[in-house]
């Protein structure tokens, strides 16, 4: 396995690849300070959605992750990031407060959310399965995750 998004095992993003379709801005939420277990994951998930689309939170997927910012500095590029993104897709696997509230902050701006999870260790919280606004998408297999992250890449 690579290290980071920026290696040659993750493709460029579409928009950095000049006369290519530049796809959605997406705003990719995965837990960092609930835990990092799902790490190699968000990496390949952001792998795939950088082939046709600009994902604004890449470092999410980096194995190498160190915060330097300070809490109000990461605060405030989020917020702006989540008012930039065209949809968010969360993978919810691993509990964490922070992919919680940037869930909420989304459907107040009334950004398009698509929650992916691990049924098979995750109970997402009712606050997240009672709210219709959200696509709950539950998975078994990463190979399933996969599937769906397709579909939901291919809606315009």
């Amino acid at each position: 396995m690579t290290d980071s998004v920026h290696d040659a095992s993750c493709p460029k993003d579409k928009a950095a690849v000049p006369g290519a379709a530049a796809g959605r801005k997406v705003y990719f939420a995965g837990s960092i300070r609930g835990g990092r277990g799902d790490i190699g994951l968000y990496h390949r998930m952001i792998c795939r959605i950088r082939q046709s689309h600009r994902v604004l939170t890449e470092h999410v997927g980096d194995l190498r992750l160190q915060e330097t910012d300070t809490d109000r500095a990461i605060y405030r590029q989020d917020v702006a990031w989540l008012r930039e993104a065209d949809l968010m897709i969360a993978e919810c696997s691993t509990p964490s407060l922070g992919v919680g509230y940037e869930l909420a902050f989304a459907e107040a701006l009334g950004k398009p959310v698509h929650i992916l999870y691990d049924r098979r260790r995750t109970q997402l919280s009712a606050m997240l399965t009672g709210d219709d606004y959200f696509r709950i998408h539950p998975y078994e297999t990463e190979d399933e995750a996969f599937r769906i992250l397709e579909g939901i890449l291919e809606e315009r």
